[in-house]
């Protein structure tokens, strides 16, 4: 699309419908010096004085009226096109089911070649890491210490890699070879993990096989169950100046394609014998068994002593999704010790909540997960009560600490319920066991065979080596292997995972001939968007998954909820619905008409939608012969643009293309005269018709130049206009353009001040031109058919029209002397906005709250600004009177600088501290503390916020930015149109107003008495996007109504022929000193090696 910006500045935009106005009279008060306030059918004569003004000079400038002839003269160059919604979700859904279905093949192709390689792999006992040739993702990784000192790197035995920069991945690749990445606390060199390396060495050949059949294949992933990743193409691992915490184990992909759906209850055993340092184990625990949860999962947490109580305000099960646990892993750094030890009441309140079928749940596998420092109860009359003779629960227990408790209860709970027993004995210990459960979770999936082998599409997350947004397409591996009884392995080798970027979706969308306002969306069975125009996260490399469900990408309403229920359910359907939504500035709320269009994807547990504007049912597409492209299209050769470029700006008028691919070879710039010059040497180059360019696109914009010139010819040349393309800070892209979008779903003129946050003061009017922007939709109508193609607009001079409204807000004509009127005590006159402007104010303010002109120049800086920050007193009660609603709704994508964090204390939180007489004995640092606390203050060497005030929070090693909810705060015109007189009572300081809508514009027109005195003040009303304050919005009360969903179809948690046997082993010994050192060394060496990794969500 191109735009001529000639004087005003030419742009697209719409219109709004004002009814009549209902009439309240109020008696004029007479005012000091004879002068009383407007009467109200004078200010409804202003009213109409600057309708007519507004109009005549649109009507003038604008060029409306001109812009439909030139569409008319030239029909035989454009088709009007039909959309119709059925027909293009059809397609779309279909294109999208084929390009998953590839990469599904793909899938499926790894996946049996990996059982194929690890069923013929021979174990060997002696295997060397020189024996294994790979290329280590992170072994040409550079590190910096927190002092910014280069760590030495470790040996290693990498292969060395040449590496080209690849369009697709974003990053240098090699086609050759495949990449391997180990955990940080995985030894390389053992035994199991150099097997591993063995045999899934085969697997780049079955990559490469197929990149060769789907050359737009992006990462391949094998996720092991030993930690080790191996993908494709090769690229160097990514890494921050932090430890690497990264293990595909931990990451929602590899959870969800590694075991169903999830129940889980945890318990925490908080009585007094559990101490400070193991408490703390406890909660870290907990903290990171919550990370190995889903959007699929439903999950509780409660303590226990004596009694068992929620550690959160949740009273039952409840979604595993980010705020959620955001609220558990808050509350359980609460949790105090103290009280008795009681496993009964624990596990009673468990098998409770998890009996509760009176809310939503996953209903698939259940589990309850204690943890505890030890006990000798067995409860096992609880266990006969709820799950016996079935075993339908799980139970996992956890025994955390250092400490000399017969452990054997532990695990005899854990073997009698087909779980697992773990021990955390410091904190080192906890990632790798509060992950372990998912090798028990997946034995029944194993044993199914074939029908567990179900492809799964992820939520949408962020590329952890930078492909951007992407959805992972996940299968499980088994390990098909058999013992010397014939009897089946139940093992699951890992999870198999194909990337699919979002952009690569989003190419198979239509976008232009959707107008403007029209989009295509995507959900999947939790209702979160895979696509929509509002999904933009503004966090890269986002630890959890991007979970933005459609009622929070759009202005939430019953027709949207039911919408959004039936794409779920997999059914297809149409509806035409009057809704809000908000401006693409988030400054402005529209109601506005569409009509939503969805049905599902084939193959895949997503749902495809498309909503369209009534003004898109039909759009403009060029009908250009070569005849007509080369010579025949008025003031349009394509051998001469040169009307395009800056030095034909004075005469032709300013010129700006939207920064489109037009053609491949086209190289895109922000900087508009080069994008100019780009597409001029382009066009060149080559034919509009060429196969590299879009023809849709090119001849349109062919079309719309040559129409675009026309207007300047016949409106905007013979003009004595100032030219604003010089201060055009507006979108080049229309499309991106907030004043384009809004004048499409508006009627009438459209105006929008330049916007000024609460804190702007200073302006030197004297040197900047203050434009202010009125444009309006150029609606056709053909053959029946109507349509707006496009928008036009003009900016007004902010001091000009500052004049020009206080005369026609004015007792006086443009003729009239000013001071002609003469007034004295005994000769009541009625004040007006111009000689009367020390004691009246007089404004125009649009439908957002925002000030556009004013008859105070001390206003004049103030443009722009959210009202109440200018009249604080007076925008009160416009809104109390109801000329204004108020649309309050959260930014789930914002992001935010970390909080301030109070360091108050002289210890941190949990922390045992030994006494004199224990640092003196012999048999503390031979203990069980003393092993505690050295493994603490090593790990406190790696993990820094171990020994700070803040509690453990997650991989994030330093302050930095974080994800955060903003609150948002919309004002919008009632839906009374009305003229309204009123006072503001506060006593002697109170005030007369009257309001106004203008009609065909966005305006309300408003007179008041300037306030008399500071008493009468009121609550100032918010605008600006805030931070929202903790736990609003309120996830307690949401959860009590939580939203549809749907969990994956098919569950897998019972197998008859599971083998249990293997449930954990315990220990419990008092170590030596010598041995204690030993081990320690070891892991400071090892930690020494970390790596860091920008939490991700895809690899």
């Amino acid at each position: 699309m191109a735009m001529a910006a000639p004087t005003g500045s030419a742009a697209p935009v719409a219109p709004a419908l004002c009814g009549h106005l209902a009439l309240l009279l109020l008696l004029a008060v007479p005012a000091a010096h004879g002068y009383s306030f407007p009467q109200q059918h004078t200010m409804q004569y202003w009213a109409r004085r600057l309708e007519q003004e507004i109009d005549g000079v649109m009507r003038i400038f604008g060029g409306v009226q001109q812009l439909r002839g030139i569409y008319n003269e030239n029909r035989n160059l454009f088709e009007v096109k039909e959309n119709v919604p059925r027909k293009l979700v059809e397609k779309v859904a279909g294109d999208i089911e084929s390009l998953l279905a590839k990469k599904v093949r793909a899938l499926k192709r790894l996946a049996n070649a990996a059982e194929k390689f690890q069923k013929a792999h021979h174990w060997q006992d002696n295997i060397r890491e020189e024996d294994i040739e790979y290329y280590d993702s992170k072994a040409d990784t550079e590190y910096d210490d927190p002092d910014g000192e280069e760590i030495e790197r470790e040996k290693s035995n990498s292969l060395k890699l040449e590496f080209t920069d690849d369009a697709n991945f974003k990053t240098k690749v090699n086609y050759s070879y495949a990449a391997v990445q180990i955990p940080t606390d995985i030894y390389k060199g053992s035994t199991v993990i150099l097997n591993e390396l063995n045999w899934t060495q085969a697997l780049e050949d079955v990559f490469i096989e197929n990149r060769k059949e789907d050359p737009s294949l992006l990462w391949q992933v094998f996720g092991s169950a030993t930690g080790v990743t191996r993908y494709y193409p090769a690229t160097p691992w990514r890494a921050p100046n932090k430890i690497d915490l990264y293990d595909v184990r931990r990451r929602p992909w590899y959870i969800q394609g590694a075991s169903s759906p999830k129940d889980m209850v945890i318990i925490v055993d908080v009585s007094g014998s559990v101490s400070g340092l193991t408490l703390k184990l406890m909660k870290t625990s907990v903290y990171e068994m919550l990370d190995t949860l889903s959007d699929d999962d439903y999950v509780n947490v409660a303590s226990f002593n004596e009694k068992a109580k929620p550690v959160s305000c949740f009273k039952h099960l409840v979604q595993a999704n980010i705020r959620n646990k955001k609220v558990f892993k808050e509350d359980v750094q609460g949790m105090v010790a103290k009280g008795t030890t009681d496993y009964k009441a624990g596990f009673e309140y468990a098998f409770d909540q998890l009996q509760n079928s009176n809310i939503t749940r996953a209903n698939c596998n259940k589990m309850i997960m204690m943890f505890t420092d030890g006990g000798e109860d067995r409860v096992q009359d609880v266990f006969e009560k709820y799950n016996w003779p079935n075993k339908t629960v799980r139970v996992f227990t956890f025994s955390v600490g250092q400490h000399n408790y017969d452990v054997t209860p532990l695990q005899w709970m854990a073997c009698a319920n087909k779980g697992y027993y773990f021990e955390i004995p410091s904190i080192g210990a906890i990632r790798i066991n509060t992950q372990e459960y998912l090798d028990v979770l997946g034995r029944p999936m194993v044993l199914a065979g074939n029908r567990a082998k179900q492809v799964q599409w992820t939520n949408v997350y962020q590329d952890a080596l930078g492909l951007g947004l992407v959805v992972t397409g996940t299968l499980p591996v088994f390990n098909l292997t058999e013992d010397s009884s014939d009897r089946k392995n139940q093992l699951i080798l890992g999870v198999m995972g194909i990337d699919v970027a979002l952009n690569d979706i989003k190419r198979l969308t239509p976008r232009y001939n959707l107008g403007a306002n029209g989009y295509v969306f995507a959900i999947d069975l939790n209702g979160y968007v895979l696509l929509h125009p509002n999904l933009q996260p503004q966090i890269i490399n986002f630890r959890e998954p991007v979970t933005l469900d459609f009622l929070d990408a759009e202005l939430e309403d019953e027709n949207k909820e039911e919408i959004r229920r039936s794409m779920i359910d997999g059914n297809d359907g149409q509806r035409f619905i009057k809704t809000l939504i908000k401006s693409l500035d988030e400054q402005y709320i529209d109601e506005v008409f569409r009509t939503y269009t969805w049905a599902p994807i084939k193959s895949t547990n997503y749902s495809l939608g498309l909503v369209l504007p009534p003004y898109s049912t039909y759009y403009i597409q060029a009908n250009l012969s070569d005849q007509i492209l080369q010579v025949k299209l008025p003031n349009i050769k394509m051998k001469d643009f040169e009307y395009l470029l800056p030095n034909s700006f004075e005469s032709e008028g300013h010129v700006f293309i939207a920064p489109r691919e037009y053609c491949k070879d086209l190289d895109l710039s922000d900087n508009n005269t080069e994008f100019l010059e780009n597409f001029i040497a382009l066009m060149e180059k080559v034919t509009p018709d060429s196969k590299q360019c879009d023809n849709f696109l090119l001849h349109n914009l062919i079309l719309d130049t040559g129409i675009t010139q026309q207007l300047v010819e016949r409106v905007w040349k013979d003009q004595d206009l100032n030219t604003a393309a010089d201060d055009w800070e507006e979108e080049p892209e229309p499309f991106n353009a907030s004043f384009y979008r809004r004048s499409l779903d508006n009627k009438g003129y459209i105006f929008k001040p330049p916007y000024r946050d609460a804190g702007y003061r200073e302006l030197d009017l004297e040197n900047n031109t203050i434009g202010i922007l009125v444009s309006t939709a150029v609606e056709l109508s053909i053959g029946g058919k109507t349509l707006k193609p496009a928008v036009v607009g003009v900016k007004l001079d902010l001091e000009a029209w500052a004049e020009k409204f206080k005369v026609l807000a004015s007792n006086r004509t443009d003729r009239d002397q000013l001071g002609a009127r003469r007034c004295d005590p005994l000769t009541s006159c009625e004040m007006d906005c111009e000689a009367n402007n020390k004691d009246l104010i007089c404004v125009l303010i649009d439908d957002g709250g925002f000030l556009v002109l004013s008859n105070q120049e001390d206003h004049w800086y103030q443009v722009g600004k959210f009202f109440s920050e200018v009249d604080a007193n007076l925008m009160s009660a416009l809104y109390n009177n109801s000329f204004y609603a108020r649309k309050e709704s959260y930014d789930f994508q914002s992001v935010c600088a970390p909080e301030a964090q109070s360091n108050t204390g002289a210890a941190p939180r949990g922390v045992f501290v030994p006494t004199v007489a224990d640092l003196l004995s012999l048999a503390w640092w031979t203990s069980a503390a003393a092993w505690s606390l050295f493994q603490q203050f090593l790990y406190g060497l790696t993990y820094s916020s171990w020994f700070q005030t803040e509690e453990v929070a997650g991989d994030s090693m330093e302050a930095r930015e974080t994800s955060c909810i903003m609150k948002q705060t919309q004002y919008y015109f009632s839906t009374v149109n009305a003229t309204y007189n009123a006072i503001i009572d506060c006593g002697n300081c109170s005030r007369l107003f009257h309001a106004q809508r203008l009609a065909n514009t966005n305006l309300l027109f408003v007179v008041a008495d300037k306030p008399l005195c500071s008493q009468c003040e009121s609550v100032k009303l918010l605008q600006a996007e805030v931070r929202a304050p903790p736990r609003d919005p309120n996830q307690c009360e949401l959860v009590d109504r939580p939203r549809y969903r749907k969990g994956p179809h098919i569950c897998f948690d019972y197998n008859a022929t599971e083998d249990t046997s293997d449930c954990g082993r315990g220990a419990s010994f008092a170590p030596s000193l010598g041995v204690l050192l030993s081990l320690q060394l070891l892991l400071l060496y090892s930690s020494a090696s970390r790596h860091p990794l920008p939490p991700a969500a895809c690899l």
